[in-house]
């Protein structure tokens, strides 16, 4: 009696360590929780950089459609001409390197997500060995009623309970030695985390330092085109004289289809091959001052009022007013302009710059445009 007594008690401590256990396995599962949702958190600040990027592209976009609006000219932009290509070389080349550091970063994050991945796992393990454990304390709670009740088989059965509860010390200890790994483990994550928030936010830093460096080049770049117009328009203006049906307009040089095409047709007239003449001429000469990075392009556009056309040559007014353009464009090719630095569109009846229906409003919706902008 007195050995079954001594045995009660040293088993009681049993409900206490399990709890203490399962306790234990709750917290552990919390802290990976946490962890897991730092991980989104950090992969939502990644997203939200890219989608900063994207503002930012937009944001460039919208500068230079608002910049190249602008008339005014600025000085002083032909001194800093080799000081913003060897800036924009740099800026090139730290974008590229701060590209290659935010692929390591995402690397890096990617191989952390995979070790808090498999911590997730050894915590699921360890969770199985708990319940195997608690199954083993319901199995020896079970033989302790058993050997209650039969005093006389008790010594075979004390050896046999004596075995048991040492498998289960020994799976213990053994759940033990997990536990304490699982803990250096999620320092280290927690530790490789910290470095890759550290990183996050000096490509943030990087990344906006890059996008000031990126408006104040591309703002220069369009006040120097603009500088190259005034002066192209300027010369253009000088050479064909003061004439009503030539006019600048914003930032666009305007002809009157007149002026360059015979009626319903997209052969250029005697005259407007004179007028052309002088435009290649024009553009030849600003071009050669032009430096060769400085990406700009003569786009020629050409525009009809609005009474429809209908010929086997031209089925629309789509048709004449791109056939104008392409015409213009071939001719200053001849003339040796560079086909790269060329291009023709046609806008047909649908951009007016006069709404009325007169024969004064058709007229002025009868143009060719003319403007020097960038790629």
């Amino acid at each position: 009696m007195a050995v079954l007594s001594r045995r009660r008690r040293a088993l009681d401590f049993w409900p206490g360590f399990v709890d203490a256990l399962a306790a234990l396995l709750m917290v552990m599962v919390f802290v990976l929780l946490v962890f897991v949702i730092g991980q989104f958190v950090l992969s939502d600040a990644v997203s939200g950089r890219d989608r900063a990027l994207e503002r930012l592209n937009a944001e460039l976009a919208a500068l230079a459609q608002t910049l190249s609006l602008e008339s005014a000219e600025r000085e002083r932009a032909q001194a800093r001409v080799g000081e913003l290509s060897a800036t924009l070389a740099e800026e090139k080349r730290q974008r590229e390197m701060a590209a290659a550091r935010l692929s390591q970063a995402e690397t890096a994050l990617s191989a952390t997500q995979a070790a808090l991945q498999e911590q997730l796992d050894d915590a699921l393990r360890l969770a199985a060995d708990i319940e195997a454990l608690q199954r083993l304390k319901a199995e020896l709670e079970s033989d302790v009623a058993r050997l209650a009740s039969s005093l006389d088989t008790s010594e075979r059965a004390l050896r046999e309970q004596s075995e048991v509860s040492e498998r289960a010390l020994a799976q213990i200890e053994l759940l033990n030695r997990q536990l304490a790994a699982v803990r250096t483990q999620l320092e280290e994550l927690n530790r490789a985390l910290a470095v890759a928030e550290a990183a996050a936010r000096e490509k943030d830093i990087q990344i906006e330092d890059l996008g000031r460096q990126l408006n104040l080049a591309l703002a220069a770049r369009v006040q120097e085109l603009n500088r190259y117009r005034s002066e192209f328009f300027g010369r253009l203006r000088e050479v064909l004289g003061e004439r009503d049906d030539v006019q600048i307009v914003g930032d666009r040089f305007v002809f009157s289809s007149e002026v360059l095409f015979p009626t319903a047709s997209d052969e250029v007239s005697e005259d407007g091959l004179k007028q052309l003449l002088h435009l290649a001429e024009t553009l030849k000469t600003v071009a050669g001052r032009m430096p060769e990075d400085l990406p700009w392009v003569l786009q020629v556009d050409g525009h009809t009022d609005r009474r429809p056309i209908a010929t086997a040559r031209f089925p629309s007014n789509w048709e004449l007013s791109t056939a104008r353009a392409l015409a213009i464009v071939k001719f200053l090719r001849d003339q040796g302009v560079p086909a790269q630095r060329l291009a023709a569109t046609g806008y047909g009846e649908y951009h007016p710059i006069d709404a009325r229906d007169t024969p004064a409003a058709y007229a002025r919706n009868r143009r060719i445009e003319l403007k020097l902008t960038s790629r």
